[in-house]
Formats: C-alpha cells, sequence, structure tokens
C-alpha cells in the first residue's frame, strides 16, 4: 500500500509538470491508476478527478483572457456539459471488458494527437482561412463537433486538450492566450460533470486519487521553475516516447504477441 502511494504520488508529480510544461501527464498517471491495481473504467474515472484540480487552476489564471468573450461562452458550455455527461454515461455503460480492449486505442489516438496536435493545427488554420464559418451551416457542424470532442473526453480524458485547441482553430480563434483559456474551461466543465455522475456512481478510488491529485497540484507548483530551466522540445520528446512505449505496452498486455509470431515459435 505504502509502494502504490508513492508510485500514484510520484506518477503524479511528473503528470504535473508534463501537463504544465508540454501536455502529457495522463499518459504517466491513467497506467500508474492501473499498475496501482486500480479496475480499468474506475482508474480511467479516478484519473479525470486528479486531473480537475489543474484545470480548474489554470482555466482561473486565464480567467481574464475568458472574459474578453463572453458572446461565446453560450456556445461553449452547452456543448461541454452536454458532452462531459454523455460521455461519463457512456463510459458508466461500458463493458470492463471492452473498456480494457479499447485502452490501447484510445492511447493510441491520444499519442497521435500528442505528436500531431501542432502540425493539424497550422492544417487547419489554413483550411480555415480559404472557408468562412459564418453559416449557419458551419455553425451548427462548430457546435457538433465540440459536442463530439467533450463526449470524447468525459470518456476519456487524455488528449481533451489537443483535440478542443484543433476545434478553437477551426472556429477561427486566434488570440493564443483566449484559446487556452477555452481549453481549460471546456477541460473544466466537462471533467466536473463527469466526476458529478462518477460520484453518483461510487466509481472514484478516492484514495489512489488523492495521492494522484497531491502529486499533480505539487508538480504544477515546481513546473513554474522548472519550465525555465528545461527545453520543451525535450520534453515533448520524453513524453512522446513514453507514450509510445506505454501505448505498445498495452497492445502487448490486451493482444498479446501476434498470431504470426505464435506460429513460429
Amino acid at each position: 500500500m505504502i509502494l502504490d502511494s508513492f508510485i500514484l504520488f510520484f506518477a503524479g508529480l511528473l503528470g504535473g509538470i508534463l501537463n504544465s510544461i508540454a501536455g502529457g501527464g495522463s499518459f504517466i498517471t491513467f497506467p500508474a491508476l492501473l499498475f496501482a491495481g486500480v479496475p480499468p473504467i474506475a482508474a480511467n474515472a479516478t484519473n479525470t478527478f486528479a486531473s480537475c484540480a489543474g484545470y480548474l487552476s489554470g482555466a482561473y489564471a486565464f480567467r481574464k483572457d475568458i472574459a474578453t468573450d463572453k458572446n461565446s461562452l453560450k456556445k461553449i458550455i452547452i456543448p461541454s456539459v452536454m458532452g462531459g455527461l454523455l460521455g461519463a454515461l457512456l463510459l458508466l455503460n461500458t463493458p470492463e471488458s471492452v473498456f480494457t480492449e479499447a485502452i490501447p486505442w484510445l492511447l493510441l489516438f491520444a499519442t497521435l494527437l500528442f505528436i500531431f496536435g501542432g502540425k493539424l493545427n497550422q492544417l487547419l488554420v489554413k483550411v480555415g482561412g480559404k472557408h468562412k464559418h459564418a453559416n449557419v451551416i458551419g455553425s451548427i457542424l462548430l457546435v457538433l463537433l465540440l459536442l463530439i470532442i467533450c463526449i470524447y473526453g468525459g470518456f476519456f480524458n487524455a488528449g481533451l486538450g489537443i483535440v478542443s485547441l484543433s476545434y478553437l482553430v477551426l472556429a477561427r480563434y486566434q488570440d493564443i492566450n483566449l484559446m487556452n483559456g477555452i481549453k481549460l474551461l471546456i477541460s473544466s466543465i466537462v471533467s466536473l460533470i463527469a466526476i458529478v455522475i462518477f460520484i453518483a456512481n461510487g466509481t472514484i478510488y478516492w484514495s489512489s486519487g488523492f495521492f494522484v491529485l497531491l502529486g499533480t497540484l505539487s508538480g504544477g507548483y515546481f513546473a513554474a521553475k522548472l519550465s525555465r530551466t528545461l527545453s520543451q522540445a525535450h520534453i515533448r520528446m520524453f513524453v512522446t516516447v513514453a507514450s509510445l512505449f506505454i501505448t505498445i505496452y498495452f497492445f502487448y498486455d490486451t493482444y498479446g504477441l501476434p498470431a504470426a509470431m505464435m506460429n513460429n515459435t
């Protein structure tokens, strides 16, 4: 128990640092919860709980930037609430065995988003420059896209910030501080709604989540100093390698060796 608590705290510490500097903390905290013996669905719910404090503090830090876009907040808040609710309910109604098999694919999706998210956003900027979204159909499609993104966030939290930024690029936001603020607002709302559902269902492992949360908050605090000494490019490279390794491990753990390799042995 003591060893598990230390591992969870350390994973939260590292995850909090990564989230503050480059993102991708869930690649560390979610597997750590699984390795500590928390069942997959509960680990996902607990990870959402542990990550939420970072989203809230970040959104609060950008509150003045968010306030400059009050007219658009309804378009952000309503899909975020609905998506968080639907995603959490979808998770709780997914059989444990099905979710376990989906974990490698969800991690792969989040890993690819982390690696190629920047290039995707650059591409969306070019596309957005050619195609205006002022028409009614475009506005409806954007709302539906945000709803789908928030459903994903309520179901599996990792990578939510990256896909939220992609949505904001398509929605023709340009102020990076406002975009980061709204990204964190979306993550906060989705996570809070999901957490309420998880609490009502008794899905969160509080003791495990507390150690991750404590580590995440500590990591986020120390990241302010580390960010001045560490290269963000090196941090992103570390997250990329770690996420690829973890994803490969879960594919192996879930599906075992490929059939062709099995036949040759």
